[in-house]
């Protein structure tokens, strides 16, 4: 199977390689790179080196490297098919079924020129009912024979735009008197002296009438087409009006090699004759119904896209008349360009070693902040940014800020990524939310109030707990138990999202039931009903119950969770111990392991379940009693009327922290029993491991109690 170099370096670029060498290795920030032991050699010294920037590793003990391809091969002992397969689950980029999905395309042979004997005629444009020529509506062909030459086509001139300052405000030179003028004119000076005297050239060796067909590069075309755009600014006063109007700077245009598609319905055809397949390979020259083609970008401004080694996959145009819609136009997908793998202004960032990333809406908001000397802003391509492009900024600094504008329209993308956000928003991540005053966005704001105001914007931007809150409490009725249960009924939906093992979960939801209830603690008012209701049931069965009111509290197993946050899962061991360890005393703790028959049967019924159960409450515990044992059935039957009447009486919303609390005692009292059996029939080796997990539990336990008691403080404070 032959994979495309383009796609190899797709794979490589976009993977998370601090996520999949980090299962093998512990590594820790050191810089703008990341350093552990080495996982192919032994070494107590840290001498192994990961750039999330360029996405290589290097270990300076024993001199290997490579990119996540290679350690996929090399260390996990995969062929090179299964990694490249492996790194498109990870990362969403299709590998090609076959070898047509590539980079060349067939050029075709340039038909000699003929020069017209005649000055084209110059047909008017038809008007729209505002007055105003479209230049995105398909032209009629039927009003021209089919015979017709583009050079008889309509020609565009300079008239309309007195208007604008004059022209030596843009050190520019003036329009060419007919509509394309002599840079487009196919003529004996073809290519443009512009064009043929870069180093880019390539591509355009073989031009003269007898020129063979010969193999092209998308990626060669499309840095000559970024070319095409970027002259084509300088020759046309009102596009760099455009960008002139909105503050943009003379080195601002070269770095982010700003352009113009100008007028006409095929001067891209016109100005690449021989590339017209890869023209259309990336979308840039599509066909109308009636057989034509015609150009994607027409008189409007051009953006250049950029993959993370800063080549030309793309182009995004935006018109230069608000009326005409759509304002923005991409390119559509390509072999070379995929939206959803790509960030606007990464490379950009990258090349300026950014070190905080900040996601903003709009080309502009990305080139004003660069502009600003504020590195790292980045933005999506028309799309909502996706979990792995946030991956990646987090590995890249663990905060990072979403900067959307204030209406309706951007607090909703803000929403929606924020969702997105959530499965790899670990404990040590951090989303923080910046909507700008008075509707600004970070292009207007800088103009504004300039680049300092808008760095104090950004440090003071609200962390991820405030703008649930904030957000949610908008469109729920605070003042109503119901609005505050739908509010809390989605912070819970939220929460689930995050990765297992989060105590940002247990804290966020913790954090907005102490918002939503004043002083109250609904920990203490769940452990108070419970106690009111009755006194004499064991922790087992307390749980059981909490179980049938919140039966979602094991859709992430809470054994599991707590075994995470105490750190046992990461158990730390002498080397001689942990070789002569059994791999049964290793293993995470299961509810099996509790002996307590009623209890797993609770447990494996609401499992098994949990996808078919009522939204309402009391309807999904007697789904859930009917399906469990008769004995576990008829004890709980017994109770439950009770307990739902106790805990919707004092309006409690959820039982996070009590089931929390109550696992936590039958781990506690589990590992007890188990150190005294194991006193009684001695093991050392295992006696030795129980107790440092039992030691790491007791520390979590007292760290949470800790918590708890400084939140009531500050509550009761």
């Amino acid at each position: 199977m032959s994979i495309p170099n383009h796609i190899l370096e797709q794979l490589n670029s976009q993977a998370d390689l601090i996520s999949i060498i980090g299962r093998h290795t512990t590594l820790k920030r050191a810089g703008s790179e990341y350093k552990g032991c080495c996982p192919f050699h032994g070494e107590k010294s840290p001498s192994f080196y990961v750039n999330p920037q360029k996405n290589i590793y290097h270990c300076f003990g024993c001199s290997v490297g490579g990119n996540a391809i290679s350690f996929l091969r090399d260390y996990e002992s995969l062929t090179f098919i299964e990694a490249v397969n492996e790194l498109s689950k990870q990362t969403g980029i299709e590998v090609p079924k076959d070898e047509q999905r590539n980079v060349s395309y067939q050029r075709t042979k340039q038909q000699p020129t003929v020069k017209p004997t005649t000055k084209p005629v110059v047909k008017p444009i038809t008007p729209q009912a505002d007055g105003h020529s479209s230049p995105n509506t398909p032209p009629d062909y039927q009003e021209q024979s089919n015979n017709t030459s583009y050079a008889e086509q309509p020609a565009y001139d300079s008239n309309g735009y007195d208007d604008y300052p004059p022209l030596e405000d843009y050190d520019s030179i003036p329009y060419a008197e007919d509509g394309y003028g002599s840079d487009y004119q196919n003529d004996d000076s073809y290519p443009p002296a512009w064009l043929s005297d870069s180093d880019s050239g390539a591509g355009f060796s073989n031009i003269d009438g007898a020129a063979t067909a010969q193999e092209g590069n998308l990626y060669e075309l499309l840095e000559q087409i970024q070319q095409f755009y970027q002259h084509n600014l300088s020759i046309h006063p009102h596009a760099k009006h455009y960008f002139l109007s909105r503050g943009i700077t003379d080195d601002i245009f070269e770095t982010f090699g700003l352009g113009y598609a100008p007028f006409g319905w095929q001067h891209l055809e016109h100005q690449f004759p021989q590339d017209i397949e890869g023209l259309k390979a990336l979308g840039l020259v599509r066909q109308s119904e009636s057989g034509r083609d015609y150009d994607l970008l027409r008189d409007r401004v051009i953006f250049p896209i950029r993959d993370n080694q800063g080549r030309t996959i793309g182009f995004g145009g935006r018109a230069l008349d608000d009326e005409v819609k759509p304002k923005y136009i991409n390119s559509s997908d390509s072999p070379v360009f995929h939206k959803q793998h790509v960030l606007y202004g990464y490379y950009e960032s990258r090349q300026q070693r950014a070190d905080n990333w900040l996601v903003v809406e709009g080309y502009m908001d990305v080139i004003a902040l660069y502009q600003a000397g504020i590195y790292g802003a980045v933005a999506s391509m028309g799309t909502v940014i996706n979990e792995t492009q946030i991956s990646r900024l987090l590995t890249l600094n663990p905060t990072l800020t979403l900067s959307f504008d204030g209406d309706s329209a951007g607090q909703k993308a803000a929403w929606r990524t924020l969702e997105v956000a959530l499965p790899v928003l670990g404990d040590d991540k951090e989303l923080r939310f910046l909507t700008l005053p008075n509707n600004h966005d970070p292009d207007t704001f800088i103009k504004s109030q300039g680049s300092d105001a808008m760095r104090e914007q950004i440090a003071n931007a609200m962390p991820l707990s405030q703008y649930i809150f904030a957000y949610l409490s908008e469109r729920y009725d605070m003042s109503l138990a119901e609005g505050k249960a739908k509010l809390m009924s989605q912070v819970r939906a939220l929460t689930t999202a995050l990765p297992k093992g989060s105590s940002f979960r247990y804290l966020l939801n913790n954090d907005i039931y102490q918002k939503l209830g004043g002083k109250r603690n609904q920990n203490k008012d769940a452990k108070d009903a419970l106690l009111d209701f009755d006194g004499d049931m064991t922790i087992s069965q307390q749980l059981q119950l909490c179980f049938l009111f919140q039966p979602r509290a094991l859709s992430e197993d809470p054994i599991e969770s707590i075994w995470q946050q105490a750190g046992i899962f990461d158990l730390q061991l002498p080397t001689h111990i942990k070789q002569k360890a059994s791999t049964d005393i290793l293993r995470p703790l299961a509810w099996e392991d509790l002996q307590d028959n009623a209890l797993l049967d609770m447990v494996s019924t609401i499992k098994r379940c949990l996808n078919y159960l009522p939204k309402d409450a009391n309807a999904a515990a007697h789904f859930i009693l009917s399906n469990v044992k008769p004995s576990t059935q008829e004890t709980l039957s017994r109770d439950w009327g009770g307990f739902y009447k106790a805990l919707t009486t004092r309006n409690i919303l959820s039982l996070d922290g009590l089931v929390e609390e109550l696992v936590s005692q039958l781990i506690e009292r589990h590992m007890k029993r188990k150190i005294q059996d194991l006193v009684k029939n001695p093991d050392n080796i295992k006696l030795a491991i129980v107790r440092k997990q039992s030691q790491l539990l007791n520390d979590w336990l007292r760290a949470q109690q800790a918590e708890q008691s400084a939140q009531m403080v500050t509550v009761q404070s």
